[in-house]
């Protein structure tokens, strides 16, 4: 297996940036008759953590998305990162090629390194 992270421009500076989760989502309830403490901590699934970047990023994470899961798939990795996991390095370099096609430099990939560790933040 193959992992990378991903990077994106920024819509507003045009620097690489990469979505990273800094916690999860809580979702509660509000009760019509009664009161209800009851709240769910979930993180978001890889392409939930891409969509919502939608107007911060300079592409649309929807084709973006779609690209990706020709070759591999979307991951969040350890709670926190957003990574791209492929079957293969042939699969990497397709997804990569496609990638410079279809959306010009908007977006790039750099292998994680083989130890499954991730760059600090």
């Amino acid at each position: 297996m193959v992992r990378a992270l991903i990077w994106f421009r920024c819509a507003a500076v045009h620097d690489p940036v990469r979505p990273i989760q800094t916690r999860p989502a809580a979702v509660g309830w509000a009760a019509k008759s009664r009161r209800v403490d009851l709240e769910i901590e979930r993180g978001f699934k890889g392409d939930e953590l891409l969509r919502r970047m939608k107007g911060w990023i300079t592409v649309d994470p929807e084709e973006a998305i779609e690209i990706v899961g020709r070759w591999g798939r979307l991951r969040v990795l350890d709670d926190r990162d957003l990574v791209v996991e492929c079957r293969s390095r042939d699969d990497f370099a397709a997804l990569a090629a496609e990638l410079r096609e279809r959306l010009g430099g908007e977006v790039d990939l750099d292998l994680a390194p083989a130890t499954g560790g991730l760059p600090p933040g």
